[in-house]
């Protein structure tokens, strides 16, 4: 009686979702860091490449915001620094004629953006590549010069160790009590926080987006600290917050950024964060109301303007696979196709392995290719597909049905996108897709009424990524077997593993796979002797196969029923 009851509560247990990557919340490791900031230069010029002048709104708050330090008698002389596409430069000379502007990017392709841009002229404007953390500003801009410097957005894609030295650059052109006018992202905003749950971490703080690019988040007292032991004394700090709300795809985003006023000074500090300075806003702090030139911190909100265009910041908070997608061609023998998968530049910090094609399912699209024979005729299964679905589409040519099945609702979205563009009747209306989470009765079921004999092939390429997902994998793949046996081995119903091996050791895969009754029968590596009489070896050429082997780690599992 005890076991029935035991029994019952096992069944009542809602199915848990598996993920076949590893959630650990380590942050981005060594080797990725020191990537990102060594081609830090190349990551923004293809953000630009990609984006063009539309990512950041033209600022023309910068009148509202600072027009005192823009307007008054004689020229203004101004630097931009990380002028991207001008967003800045071209408001500013089109309400200040008498302002003269050196703008600089260490992107090229953002300083032919701005050289391009209908606004542009040569007697307003001069723009040029620098990296700041690195080129000396003195030698394209006169020391000592430079009445405003502009920073908006532009000091968070600086590893905080090397913001000083952008300080200490700046210095050297800004005149005597020049000004540092900055805009930039605070800590607290939607977007790191979202960073933070995809593990996207580099250090305190500092966080790699999606493209490759990064962004700081600023605190007050580390904004504070690194003007002031920098030359700057602070004449303005305003915190502001603001909700951004995107009907079309029921999103609100908290957007927290930092806006400032720094002048240069001798090196002596006379003020500091809690001493009052000019203009200090902390906007939904605690049950503070802060008063803002006579008005409540709500009320001087809806005057402030996020630079970010409300399309953009949406992309900010994750990754679109309708955006983000490139497209690959795939020749496995006399099959071609063409592949949407996710860009390899966002591929980093996704955490959807379903987006991408891997290694194994390349190898066994080949293999299947070339031995047809190993599905024709029969009933197959895909476990663990993702977007490409290669191997169905190879198997859907000599099968009699083919199901296609993945746990990635965005996986299966781009997966239709790739079977419909690549095949046709009669082969389309063979292959079908289902949503499948090892594990889930309702889902295994749907699976099971695409035909009521069970399937007797059964293909996972790189599904036994992490020991969780081990176990759920061979009791779904027991469920939805064909139990018809054979009168040969190789006509026995059978589930076919190619993979790299990673978190999980082969015992650990047998060890799983007996507790559900199935056997190995053969398993191949590149390293298998030739003369192994592993029928699988039959299914490699002696020559002209090894461009489809991309690793030396790949290998080939094949169970049958015991």
């Amino acid at each position: 009686m005890a076991s029935n009851v035991e029994d019952n509560v096992e069944q009542q247990k809602p199915p848990q979702k598996l993920q076949i990557y590893s959630n650990s919340n380590g942050g981005v490791s060594s080797f990725w860091r020191e990537k990102y900031e060594r081609e830090a230069k190349k990551y923004w010029d293809v953000f630009y490449k990609r984006h063009q002048d539309r990512f950041f709104k033209d600022r023309h708050y910068l009148d509202k915001e600072w027009g005192s330090y823009f307007s008054g008698s004689g020229t203004k002389v101004l630097l931009e620094v990380g002028c991207g596409a001008g967003n800045t430069i071209f408001p500013l000379i089109a309400t200040y004629p008498n302002v003269f502007v050196h703008a600089c990017d260490f992107s090229p392709r953002a300083v032919d953006l701005v050289k391009t841009h209908k606004d542009f002229t040569e007697t307003r404007v001069s723009v040029f590549v620098c990296d700041l953390t690195m080129d000396d500003l003195s030698k394209q801009v006169p020391p000592t010069s430079v009445d405003i410097v502009t920073m908006i957005f532009v000091l968070s894609a600086v590893s905080p160790e090397k913001m000083p030295l952008v300080l200490q650059n700046i210095k050297k052109v800004l005149k005597p009590n020049g000004c540092v006018l900055f805009r930039d992202y605070a800590v607290g905003d939607l977007a790191q926080e979202r960073f933070t749950s995809k593990d996207q971490k580099i250090s305190e703080n500092f966080y790699v987006r999606g493209d490759g690019t990064r962004a700081y988040y600023f605190s007050n007292d580390f904004l504070t600290s690194l003007f002031e032991e920098n030359g700057f004394e602070i004449e303005e700090l305003s915190l502001c917050c603001k909700q951004v709300e995107n009907r079309s795809r029921d999103l609100v985003m908290n957007r927290r950024w930092v806006q400032a006023v720094f002048r240069s000074s001798d090196g002596i500090n006379t003020y500091s964060c809690t001493e009052a300075p000019a203009k200090t806003n902390l906007c939904a702090l605690e049950n503070t109301e802060p008063k803002v030139n006579g008005n409540t911190a709500d009320e001087s909100m809806k005057s402030f303007e996020v630079d970010i265009s409300e399309g953009m910041a949406v992309e900010m908070f994750g990754i679109s696979t309708t955006d983000y997608n490139e497209t690959i061609e795939i020749e496995l023998g006399d099959c071609n196709f063409r592949i949407k998968v996710l860009s390899k530049e966002y591929q980093h910090t996704c955490k959807s392995t379903g987006l991408m094609l891997w290694e194994s399912a390349r190898l066994m699209g080949a293999v299947l290719a070339r031995n047809p024979s190993i599905v024709a005729g029969k009933r197959v299964l895909e476990l663990g597909c993702g977007c490409s679905g290669i191997c169905s589409m190879v198997a859907v040519r000599s099968a009699d049905i083919v199901v296609a099945t993945d746990g990635d609702q965005k996986a299966l979205e781009l997966l239709y996108q790739n079977i419909t563009s690549n095949l046709s009747p009669p082969l389309l209306t063979k292959l079908t897709s289902h949503r499948l989470e090892w594990g889930n009765k309702d889902q295994i079921q749907a699976v099971k009424d695409t035909n009521n004999e069970g399937f007797e092939v059964i293909i996972g390429t790189d599904v036994t990524y992490i020991p969780a997902a081990v176990s759920p994998l061979f009791a779904t793949a027991r469920e939805l077997i064909s139990s018809n046996r054979g009168n040969k081995e190789e006509q026995e119903p059978a589930l076919i593993l190619c993979h790299i091996l990673r978190q999980v050791d082969e015992p650990s895969i047998l060890s799983a796979a007996s507790q559900y009754g199935f056997k190995l029968v053969h398993k191949w590596s590149p390293g298998s002797p030739k003369q192994c009489q592993s029928f699988i070896n039959s299914w490699f050429p002696e020559a002209g196969f090894e461009k489809h082997i991309l690793s030396s780690a790949l290998n080939i599992m094949y169970f049958s029923l015991e």
